[in-house]
């Protein structure tokens, strides 16, 4: 009878929250995600077709129709984005809230399985508080007695098993939480985009206007305009090259420094301007930030903080990028990498490993030093101080290594622009749809420095 009822216990903790579990999971959520999955696969395929039509009118000669055609383009292409990354939203809205669901359930089964344990302890306890003496003397049967000793053999043994039971579940509910806090950042990034994205569509639409507007739709005052737009090679070099968290500097002086880190990294010096100047209109949008309220506290605080004693500076005092609403910001500098990235390339290192990654226990939390041997920007660059991720030689060299790390250096389209995406949203997200305005605003930016490029080299 006692092990029929601790049979009844350890269903009561597997059975329950298996039907938690397939409520959250339900077939109305999956035809829902099936649904939207093939509304982004349409609004996928009508941005190729856009993107084709993009690249066979920039291929045609210089006119009113065919730059008017491509803004038209562009524009489509941008509102297309949009609403894909719209249901991507809606796609991470749903995981959000089934993650939620799946939490709740691991939570639920938590407690039964500690009301289990508990009973599971009563029942020893009662089974402990009987010595063999005064089993033998009871008026229970031998038979009895034998089955009492196999109950209390059965529940030691079910006792073990919980103890794992509730490890697992524990760990399980761990990883659940994670994968909620990484989908509800995702979600968060992915609005932030939607406001850079309107604003690029807002500023085409301008440009459009103004094109026509001026013009007024003739052919022949288009070509009088673009006459008046062509600069010297002197005029190239003077404009402006703007930086994120750094003064802006004449676009001559950006492309040597450029073309010093492509010379180092067999990276395409047009390119690195571009994703220099991407993260530049990135940072236009969300703003700078402090690290005391933006950057991650436990994986880039402690490098941080090793960083700027290391360089002289005071900490609060330095700028970095904002947190974005959701997730975290603290990125440094022209480059934009967050501390612990920077330690890996700018030669800070864990003590307790002698390596740029986590310490012995597992967390960020070090102690930190700076390695010179370990500084592979200084390497490249020959400085003879430790690199500085708010110097823009340190920078331009930091964004290339980074980028050759991507795949860049293979010098083909489609390499130049994983590789950008690699860098904006990491190796395992680098392919969803969600972030490919990225990779191709650095290769449109990319584009337009090495058509300068071109005429300062003629």
């Amino acid at each position: 009878m006692t092990r029929f009822f601790i049979s009844i216990i350890v269903l009561s903790v597997f059975a329950l929250p298996m039907l938690a579990l397939a409520e959250a999971t339900s077939g109305d959520v999956n035809n829902r995600r099936a649904q939207l999955e093939a509304e982004l696969a349409q609004l996928e395929r009508e941005i190729a077709e856009q993107g084709a039509v993009l690249q066979e009118k920039q291929k045609e000669r210089v006119s009113l129709e065919r730059d008017v055609a491509i803004l038209d383009a562009q524009i489509e292409k941008a509102k297309l984005s949009i609403r894909a990354r719209d249901l991507s939203i809606r796609t991470l809205s749903d995981d959000i809230g089934e993650k939620a669901d799946t939490i709740v359930a691991l939570d639920d089964k938590l407690i039964r399985e500690k009301q289990s344990l508990a009973e599971l302890f009563r029942k020893t306890k009662e089974l402990d508080d009987s010595t063999m003496m005064e089993l033998l003397l009871s008026s229970e049967s031998v038979s009895n007695f034998f089955e009492d000793v196999d109950d209390f053999a059965s529940i030691k043994e079910e006792l073990r098993d919980s103890f794992v039971v509730i490890a697992d579940t524990k760990a399980t509910t761990a990883e659940e939480k994670t994968r909620l806090e990484e989908r509800k950042a995702e979600e968060q990034q992915l609005r932030q985009l939607q406001v850079f994205e309107q604003n690029k569509i807002i500023a085409q639409q301008k440009e459009r206007a103004n094109i026509l507007k001026v013009t007024k739709g003739q052919e022949a005052a288009y070509q009088n305009v673009i006459k008046t737009k062509q600069k010297t090679a002197a005029q190239i070099r003077s404009e402006l090259f703007s930086l994120r968290d750094s003064a802006a500097i004449p676009f001559g002086v950006a492309l040597d420094l450029a073309n010093f880190a492509s010379q180092k990294t067999g990276v395409r010096a047009a390119l690195i301007l571009g994703v220099l100047k991407q993260e530049t209109a990135l940072g236009e949008n969300l703003g700078t930030g402090s690290y005391l309220t933006d950057m991650h506290p436990t994986r880039d605080v402690p490098v941080f903080l090793k960083i700027t004693e290391t360089l002289g500076y005071t900490a609060g005092s330095m700028p970095v990028s904002k947190q974005p609403g959701y997730g975290w910001g603290g990125a440094m500098g022209p480059s934009q990498f967050i501390p612990s990235t920077w330690a890996c390339y700018g030669g800070f290192i864990n003590t307790t490993t002698g390596k740029c990654g986590k310490g012995t226990d597992g967390t960020y939390a070090g102690p930190w030093a700076y390695s010179e041997a370990a500084d592979i920007i200084r390497r490249h660059t020959g400085k003879s101080t430790p690199s500085d991720p708010w110097n823009n030689k340190d920078a331009f060299m930091a964004t290339a290594l980074l980028m050759k790390e991507n795949g860049a250096a293979a010098g083909t389209y489609a390499a130049e622009r994983l590789a950008a995406l690699r860098y904006f949203a990491g190796w395992g997200n680098a392919t969803k749809r969600a972030y490919a305005f990225y990779g191709d605003g650095v290769m449109e930016h990319a584009s337009f420095f090495q058509n300068q490029i071109d005429i300062l080299g003629n």
